[in-house]
């Protein structure tokens, strides 16, 4: 009788100890579906500067920040391969979101940027990469997009009319825009510059071409 009493009580034990697993399972099941890069749903680009066919299978969207050095070095880097391998070729559709991690200055380079889209959308590209390339190679925490730098930069190109930038610096003219990307940058959890996001897929290494080229291929798969 005894012997019977310790075997129940083991095949309680195993039956506690199994549930407590399965729980324990399920809930490490939750957390890593919470913590999967995020699986935005379809971006919203209206408005925003894009590149390529728009018909394009895929859409990549980058969101960057025009004071964050890791954002200069991925135009310098990876860009340039994307424009050459898949928005040349009409395979993918490329948009820029302003982000704002850097305060003030981000913010005043994203209205600039704004503003020339708005006025001479034509131009929009060689002002966003020039504005890139006017960053500084050290120090980069030290002030650098102002009124005056801006407007410098803008002198390279005689379709912007730098009386009518200075005026929307100053007035804040394209605020409205630049708060709309604030709310799309929270909306997909953008929690880095630059963030790369291909067809709702972010990105982990954004400086990972080959993972980029397979995401993209995946992509396109998933659109046939």
């Amino acid at each position: 009788m005894k012997q019977n009493k310790n075997s129940n009580m083991k095949f309680v034990v195993i039956l506690t100890l199994l549930a407590v697993a399965i729980l324990a399972a399920v809930v490490v099941f939750s957390n890593k579906e919470e913590t999967l890069p995020t699986d935005t749903k379809k971006i919203d680009i209206t408005g925003q500067p894009s590149l390529g066919d728009q018909d394009a299978p895929v859409t990549i969207v980058e969101f960057g920040d025009f004071k964050c050095p890791a954002c200069k070095a991925w135009g310098e880097m990876i860009y340039p391969k994307l424009v050459t391998d898949y928005i040349e070729t009409g395979t993918v559709q490329f948009s820029f979101v302003n982000v704002l991690f850097h305060g003030d200055e981000s913010t005043l380079g994203s209205i600039a940027a704004e503003s020339v889209l708005e006025r001479s959308p034509s131009i929009y590209w060689d002002f966003h990469h020039a504005l890139y390339d006017a960053q500084p190679a050290e120090n980069h925490d030290a002030e650098w997009i102002t009124p005056e730098r801006i407007l410098e930069i803008a002198s390279d190109f005689p379709e912007i009319d730098q009386t009518l930038l200075k005026e929307d610096m100053d007035q804040q003219a394209t605020m409205e825009k630049v708060k709309l990307d604030e709310d799309l940058v929270r909306e997909v959890g953008v929690a880095m510059t630059p963030t790369i996001v291909i067809n709702g897929k972010m990105m982990e290494d954004p400086f990972d071409y080959e993972a980029i080229k397979s995401a993209i291929e995946q992509a396109k798969k998933d659109k046939d």
